[in-house]
């Protein structure tokens, strides 16, 4: 452990027909692959400039050759429902030694290293930290010692799952980063103004 801060990165493998589905629906399983690669190279670019330590929890399997540096922790993601996997993973996090975690995915074009330094600083004087997505739910949570009842089961990928999560905890300070917007639909990618050119793609968002 080199200090007192973790941040976990869940991630899924990048494996055809298993990652960004929604995506897919619109853009087909191999476009909606060659995007979500580069949101992953995008993360790993924005994780390496942070001064925490990190651990990559991937969804199926630890990838070899990727693009996570190899001084980070490398798991792999628990069986069950969401909540059950990041609960697991903070209580890893916490069994550590970690004082300060915050957890993110893989689906956000907007996110900076900055926003990172942030949440841990936030975490100084509140028990939780969300980074609200346009979409209802969250692209990071942080919290400074294990709270249970932010794992609860509830319906996940859903534009209430950042409401509920406040109402389970709502005793608990919480503090907000910025709004953002996550990628998981095409619509999610017309309102970032991706331009799918940079990936190789057509030059522009209409439906493909």
């Amino acid at each position: 452990m080199k200090n007192k801060n973790l941040l976990i990165v869940f991630a899924k493998n990048p494996v055809l027909g298993k990652c960004k589905t929604r995506l897919a629906k619109d853009l087909g399983k191999h476009k909606a692959l060659i995007v979500y690669n580069y949101l992953l190279q995008h993360t790993a670019n924005v994780v390496s400039q942070t001064l925490s330590d990190v651990a990559v929890f991937y969804s199926d399997f630890i990838e070899k050759n990727d693009c996570w540096d190899n001084n980070y922790y490398k798991k792999i993601q628990t069986k069950g429902h969401l909540g059950i996997k990041m609960k697991n993973a903070f209580q890893w996090a916490f069994e550590s030694k970690y004082k300060k975690v915050c957890i993110i995915g893989t689906d956000l074009l907007s996110l900076e290293t900055k926003d990172l330094s942030r949440s841990f600083e936030l975490l100084e004087n509140n028990d939780l930290v969300f980074g609200p997505a346009e979409d209802g739910g969250y692209y990071l949570m942080g919290m400074q010692h294990l709270i249970n009842e932010a794992f609860l089961d509830k319906a996940w990928s859903t534009n209430t799952v950042l409401q509920q999560t406040i109402e389970d905890v709502q005793v608990k300070k919480i503090a907000f980063l910025n709004k953002k917007n996550d990628i998981d639909t095409f619509e999610d990618l017309k309102k970032s103004n991706f331009k799918l050119s940079k990936i190789g793609l057509k030059n522009h968002l209409d439906k493909i």
